[in-house]
């Protein structure tokens, strides 16, 4: 959904709009705007809103009849929750609340930006309010057979602002677009979306944006010793790709690497998945797609630092060919791994990544993967998993998600627990050896491969993916992580140099 977005000081009763949007708190204390709908009403709105019990929750809606009076042809009350604790999230939940409600209309007009109290950044709730329009009307209708897209085109934020203003609107709007794309990609069916048309697709989305594209196939892989990749692809028709995306803005500020992991689809190869097990499994690439739709947006936000984002790509399926429990890969950094389980298969292309990766010798790596239900265990399908080898780096990730309103949680890397990886026969094995904290020791086994750079391992296994609209997030693909990574890599300060 394309939506413009713009800024207007003319008031709540004068707005020309398909749909007049005006905030309220619990107890149904009302916000801006609120005087010209109970003018509409003749004076009737307290006892209208009454009468419909609308308390004024969070994501709570309801519609207010415009009586004739008001300049907009409809009108909606949009609750914001307890007033005393607002956050910038509570904005970007407003705003999906706008995304859906509007989405058959045109435009929109809003005095929501007006009930934010001083004590948060302005800016900050301008984007979010942005970026809760545009994800909250989200659809994927490409293979439905009454495909009508939404249809909201402006929105018209009424009240005090100005260039910074507009501009934050204008950044939430490049912010969800990317999320978007992410999401689209994820929906798309596995058949598909092989490595080789993921990678394209990738290539296509990055053409013009300042990111040097390069894609790895099978011939250049082997040269460049990435078995971890090559091992799990090779059980598929449909060969692996690796994709490598450069952006290096003239005099870079530091230096970053992102890497994604891009399963198209995940069978669980000979160890084999049960039939529901399977069903969601087009989505396990969403970390490449994160990473990949972060990229196309640096240049236009006017990203310093350089990052290089890394994608392995494939399918892991079961046949003839494919990885047998018990066989050994050897990666890009010369070590080993035993692999007995080949559902535990993530952990085997980012380790290639991740040593490419730290080849490079960035200030940092972030990898996002869809990597265990353990994490989903221990945190629920709303929140990411945060392992990290340095407590900085950790707690700079940590500070950029909740930032950009994608919760995640610290874990360990505990080194008691670094023994369950070992192997009889190779460095490592790809599973621990007790069934516990399988999180856990998934993390210890990517840490092998980051040459003891800083690194965080993000396990988006739960937040990836939406059984139920919830606030911004629409049903199926989320595209979490790109609002976090976006937010880490605009805001980064290299370390100083010692």
């Amino acid at each position: 959904m394309s939506v413009t977005f713009s800024v207007s000081t003319t008031s709540a009763d004068r707005a020309v709009a398909d749909l007049l949007v005006v905030p309220a708190f619990v107890g149904v204390d009302l916000g801006p705007g609120a005087d010209a709908l109970d003018h509409a009403l003749s004076g009737g709105l307290a006892a209208f809103i009454k009468n419909a019990g609308f308390s004024g929750k969070a994501g709570e809606a309801l519609a207010v009849p415009a009586g004739g009076v008001l300049k907009a042809k409809a009108a909606l009350l949009v609750g914001l929750g307890e007033q005393s604790k607002l956050t910038v999230d509570s904005f970007r939940t407003a705003g999906a609340v706008i995304g859906r409600r509007g989405s058959k209309l045109k435009t929109v007009a809003t005095t929501l930006l007006d009930a934010a109290p001083a004590t948060l950044d302005a800016a900050a709730v301008a984007q979010a309010l942005a970026e809760g329009v545009v994800l909250g009307g989200y659809k994927f209708l490409d293979y439905k057979s009454d495909a009508s897209q939404p249809t909201l085109s402006a929105v018209k934020v009424l009240g005090t602002g100005g260039a910074a203003i507009r501009a934050a609107l204008g950044r939430g709007a490049t912010v969800a677009s990317a999320v978007t794309w992410a999401r689209d990609i994820v929906n798309t069916p596995a058949a598909e979306k092989s490595p080789m048309v993921f990678a394209q697709a990738a290539r296509e989305l990055l053409r013009g944006t300042g990111v040097k594209v390069e894609i790895l196939d099978v011939p250049a892989m082997e040269k460049l010793g990435l078995g971890g990749v090559l091992g799990v692809g090779r059980g598929s028709d449909r060969p692996p790709r690796f994709v490598r995306m450069t952006y290096a803005p003239a005099r870079a500020r530091g230096s970053l690497a992102l890497v994604g992991k891009g399963v198209v689809f995940d069978s669980g190869g000979l160890s084999i998945k049960t039939a529901s097990g399977m069903e969601t499994m087009k989505t396990d690439m969403s970390g490449a797609a994160a990473v990949i739709a972060t990229m196309s947006v640096l240049r236009t936000l006017g990203v310093k630092a350089k990052v290089v984002g890394y994608a392995p790509m494939v399918e892991n399926m079961p046949s003839g060919n494919a990885i047998r429990p018990g066989d050994v890969v050897k990666f890009r950094n010369g070590k080993t791994a035993e692999v007995l389980n080949t559902d535990a298969e993530g952990r085997l292309i980012l380790a290639d990544a991740l040593a490419l990766a730290a080849e490079a010798k960035p200030d940092a790596i972030v990898d996002l993967a869809t990597l265990t239900g353990a994490c989903m265990v221990a945190l629920g399908d709303k929140i990411a998993g945060l392992f990290a080898n340095d407590e900085a780096w950790g707690a700079e990730v940590r500070s950029a998600a909740d930032r950009a309103g994608e919760p995640v949680w610290p874990l360990p890397l505990p080194v008691q627990y670094r023994t369950l990886i070992d192997s009889e026969i190779a460095d490592m094995k790809n599973i621990g050896s007790n069934g516990y904290g399988g999180a856990l020791t998934a993390g210890l086994f990517l840490q092998e491969f980051v040459a003891g750079r800083p690194w965080v391992h993000l396990d988006i296994a739960g937040p990836a993916r939406a059984n139920a609209d919830d606030g911004s997030l629409v049903r199926g693909a989320t595209g979490f992580g790109v609002r976090t990574l976006i937010e880490l890599v605009t805001e980064y300060q290299p370390p100083p140099k010692v």
